[in-house]
């Protein structure tokens, strides 16, 4: 379980990154690329933190 929580760490460390980098963007299509990024991350984020509730309770 601490390998998906080093994982989930990184996940929404690329998250808060792309976050920050469209927040500095200006360029439009940039600034959308890395919004839809930060959101994938954080829903793949969202997917490994379930997991790791659902081992938990195994």
């Amino acid at each position: 379980m601490n390998d998906m929580q080093v994982q989930l760490d990184k996940l929404l460390a690329e998250a808060a990154n792309c976050a920050m980098i469209a927040r500095q963007a200006t360029d439009q299509a940039k600034r959308e690329l890395f919004l839809r990024l930060a959101e994938h991350y954080n829903v793949l984020a969202g997917e490994v933190r379930k997991a790791i509730t659902d081992s938990a309770k195994s």
